[in-house]
């Protein structure tokens, strides 16, 4: 059995540590590069691209809200407009920082409280997907499965690439538990794997209220700043053979 594992990486910047990239770049398939607003300095970021070009990593932009202290994981109000300047401002850094290592970015995926903001909120999810459009209409968008991100995506036309985690605990409507509640992040590898399998083999997940819920990924995401992130990508990559 074979699938997509992307990780948000490249989140660290000047004297802080975030994630264990070099352990990880060879665990996954797919990486979501910083680009430094909520995480990432330009060199970490180029290092980031150097290291995904090694292991011919599909490398994809990963812009949040103007957040360095908050890592991204705050919801801010902005305007339409700087909304839009916000993500194509990100979005080309990384593009040509890509460039000029000798890769390509192909697809896009916000982070942290942007991603979830556009996950319920087509006004959202418009402004951002048609930002990226107007840079590069081949880019792909991922996000959260059965989402506005993935209504408004397929409306215009645009490759959606559907994503599910596992390290984070779902509820019933198929969404993501909040940080704030205890029980939102898995811990256990052995439980993140099975989580992952359910998803993989099922097309279900088990939300935090006890009931299966449907939910269809082609990309499985683990987070770069999760303590145990190297041990949970080990337990799935056993359980795939």
């Amino acid at each position: 059995m074979t699938f997509d594992i992307n990780c948000d990486m490249g989140e660290s910047y000047g004297n802080y540590t975030i994630g264990n990239d070099d352990e990880i770049m060879p665990l996954v398939t797919s990486c979501n590069v910083a680009c430094g607003f909520h995480g990432g300095d330009p060199l970490h970021i180029e290092k980031t691209l150097i290291s995904a070009k090694k292991y011919q990593l599909k490398i994809g932009a990963h812009p949040g809200y103007p957040d360095l202290n908050g890592f991204g994981r705050r919801a801010m109000q902005l305007s339409e407009d700087e909304l839009r300047t916000c993500i194509k401002y990100q979005v080309s850094a990384l593009i040509g920082m890509a460039k000029s290592v000798g890769v390509e970015v192909s697809y896009v995926k916000p982070h942290g409280a942007l991603y979830n903001k556009m996950a319920d909120d087509e006004i959202t999810s418009r402004i951002v997907i048609c930002a990226i459009l107007e840079l590069d209409t081949n880019l792909g968008i991922m996000g959260l499965s059965a989402s506005k991100t993935q209504s408004v995506a397929e409306e215009l036309g645009v490759n959606f690439i559907a994503e599910a985690f596992a390290d984070r605990r779902y509820d019933n409507h198929g969404r993501l538990v909040s940080r704030q509640d205890p029980r939102s992040i898995i811990h256990d590898p052995v439980q993140a794997a099975a989580q992952v399998f359910s998803i993989i083999r099922k097309n279900e997940v088990k939300s935090i209220e006890g009931n299966k819920v449907k939910l269809r990924a082609e990309s499985i995401c683990i987070h770069g700043d999760h303590k145990n992130a190297v041990a949970i990508l080990k337990e799935i990559r056993k359980e795939m053979g």
